[in-house]
């Protein structure tokens, strides 16, 4: 199950059935289940301090996964926390729609949760790729 929350930040309008079908199909295209996922959207500051006490970063980002999946069944699960206010910022910096950038985000978080990685630039190279390929069937085109 996909459950979108909101932490600290003024609420705003998803279409949560297509978007939870588009990630389901993303995962189902790279043999994955879905399990219970949390998307939590919430403020910059808010994320900070999840990167602060968990990671020992001191450093804003848009996405944070917590990873809780059953690879051996195929299952993926998770916390995935998003900052609103970073991809906002990231979509202008981009030149791209907020819900372009949402949509990469969402997914990012799907993809690290099948076991992406993003550190170094082969492997961010490769999740770029995966982000892109699911972005092409999003529920908006772009």
């Amino acid at each position: 199950m996909l459950h979108f929350h909101f932490q600290d930040i003024k609420k705003i309008k998803l279409k949560q059935a297509i978007i939870k079908q588009w990630l389901k199909s993303v995962a189902a295209k790279e043999k994955f289940n879905i399990g219970e996922i949390n998307y939590i959207f919430c403020s910059d500051e808010y994320l900070l301090s999840i990167n602060q006490q968990y990671l020992k970063h001191n450093t804003y980002t848009d996405i944070i996964t917590f990873d809780y999946s059953n690879k051996e069944e195929n299952i993926i699960s998770g916390d995935i926390f998003i900052s609103l206010e970073r991809v906002k910022e990231n979509a202008e910096k981009f030149k791209v729609s907020f819900e372009k950038e949402l949509f990469r985000v969402l997914v990012h978080g799907i993809l690290h949760l099948m076991g992406y990685k993003d550190k170094t630039s082969k492997d961010a190279k490769l999740m770029r790729a995966k982000e892109y390929e699911a972005l092409e069937f999003s529920p908006n085109s772009f």
